[in-house]
């Protein structure tokens, strides 16, 4: 019997749940590591990227030159699956069990398998509980991206994209400059827009906050002003708004397009869209979700909320273009 059934319900189930988008709601499975001495790790990861939970599959071949984090590969349902050990990958030194669980996930268009201890249960709570980790956890442990109190346990959110970007750097938001992409890009000119382009990016990485505000402002086309999740920009977005109104100006004067990844503590980029959305002033704003849970499956989500695209991570060099086009379409009509 799987995993996910032995918790009372499988994860196909689990997606009619939460269908409603704008309530900054999320689900979390959380998941366990037993270290060697003694202390046990609570982790949390978003349950719209887990796909199944199973024990661990009898057959499973490590890769040669393969990093260490890499358990090996097995085949699943007919795919060829790579499965990491999440204790490897986060320093940690894990117990080993006869039984070991292992969850499958689906996120950048990617099907991975993480190594972990154990699972607990599935907790519904609020992203305004789940609280940022400042620079310097940030800094100090950049696997972790917020943490939240779920029946007296500290739990840590965990940056999967992460591990997905150190086995496959194509996979990650890239840190560096591919000069020749960006250039063939930033050469595009679109009639009637004003420069530079000024953008409000939220997301709740310090790196690919980074990574897109030095990716966007290369060519002296894009103002970019960065929040660390979905509250922080919304309360910068009210500054501007009443700001405007004092200056008796249009708000599209102090900001063009608002770019938004989804999963973030505090609010998360669905509720950010669907605030902007019902707004009388600001609803006028364009809103780019820009996201590693952007899939078919889940793209009627963003539409719900209002969103005028929905950009899948971790593409952020088409950026460039597309965010011209956006606001070249909204100029049109």
């Amino acid at each position: 019997m799987h995993q996910e059934r032995e918790n009372g319900m499988t994860m196909k189930e689990k997606e009619g749940i939460l269908l409603k988008s704008g309530t900054n709601e999320l689900e979390i499975i959380e998941i366990y590591i037993d270290e060697e001495d003694g202390y046990r790790g609570y982790y949390g990861v978003n349950v719209a990227k887990v796909l199944e939970i199973i024990n661990m599959p009898p057959n499973v071949n490590k890769p040669p030159n393969s990093a260490d984090f890499v358990k090996g590969v097995f085949n699943h349902r007919g795919k060829v699956i790579m499965l990491l050990d999440l204790a490897a990958w986060l320093g940690r030194k894990r117990v080993e069990k006869e039984k070991q669980i292992v969850v499958i996930t689906e996120f950048n268009n990617i099907t991975s398998a993480f190594l972990v201890s154990g699972v607990t249960r599935i907790h519904r709570t609020s992203w305004g509980n789940i609280k940022s980790v400042d620079n310097y956890m940030q800094n100090f442990c950049d696997a972790i991206t917020g943490m939240v109190l779920l029946e007296g346990r500290t739990v840590l959110m965990l940056d999967l994209e992460r591990v997905l970007g150190e086995l496959n750097p194509r996979l990650a938001v890239p840190e560096g400059k591919p000069e020749e992409k960006i250039q063939d890009i930033s050469d595009t000119k679109i009639a009637g827009i004003k420069m530079p382009i000024k953008v409000l990016h939220a997301d709740d990485s310090k790196i690919i906050r980074h990574s897109v505000k030095e990716l966007l402002e290369k060519d002296k086309e894009f103002i970019v002003t960065s929040t660390a999740d979905g509250k922080a920009a919304w309360n910068c977005l009210i500054e501007l708004k009443n700001k405007a109104a004092d200056l008796r100006k249009d708000v599209n004067g102090f900001i063009d397009i608002v770019l938004s990844d989804i999963e973030m503590p505090e609010m998360d980029g669905y509720s950010l869209c669907q605030k902007i959305k019902n707004d009388q002033e600001l609803k006028k704003l364009p809103v780019v979700l820009f996201s590693s849970l952007i899939t078919d499956k889940l793209r009627h989500k963003g539409i719900s909320v209002g969103a005028d695209a929905q950009f899948a991570k971790p593409n952020p060099v088409e950026l460039v273009h597309d965010l011209k086009e956006i606001l070249a379409h909204r100029l049109s009509v």
